[in-house]
């Protein structure tokens, strides 16, 4: 088992996407193991998004993400990173498939509803931004077995 990160941004909070949103990634069979609705405050959206800021765009996401609550979330499940990042779909939701959560919910790059590691190395470093080790809750669901069973 793998974990990783996911955060539904302000747009996702605004449009009241929280639900669908976490629907479709324990549709999925991945395990939430933590949440929080939080607002990031500047320092730590700089943080999260460091690896953007020579980027011209960087200041823009900073006043984007900051500017409402976000829902931070861990995630759990065989190669969690790529299934998350496979269901949120293509960043820019007008490229995006159909049947992904930005495809079907997300017409804009700037709002793009949500967020998603980009390999373990990222999920690391998120989760540990936005979590502490206390916070991330294991526990044994019974449909594990059916979810993913050993090959």
């Amino acid at each position: 088992m793998s974990r990783t990160f996911a955060m539904v941004k302000p747009d996702g909070i605004q449009r009241g996407l929280i639900g669908e949103i976490i629907s479709r990634l324990e549709r999925k069979g991945l395990k939430l193991v933590a949440m929080r609705l939080v607002a990031l405050d500047v320092d730590l959206a700089r943080r999260h998004y460091a690896e953007h800021q020579d980027k011209p765009f960087f200041a823009r996401l900073v006043r984007y993400i900051t500017a409402g609550p976000v829902v931070v979330m861990a995630w759990e499940g065989p190669e969690a990173v790529q299934v998350v990042r496979s269901l949120l779909g293509a960043t820019n939701p007008r490229q995006a498939q159909a049947g992904t959560i930005r495809g079907d919910l997300g017409l804009s790059l700037a709002a793009n509803l949500v967020h998603g590691s980009a390999d373990d190395e990222a999920a690391a470093i998120e989760l540990a931004l936005h979590f502490s080790p206390g916070d991330l809750v294991g526990y044994d669901r019974t449909s594990e077995a059916w979810i993913s069973p050993e090959e």
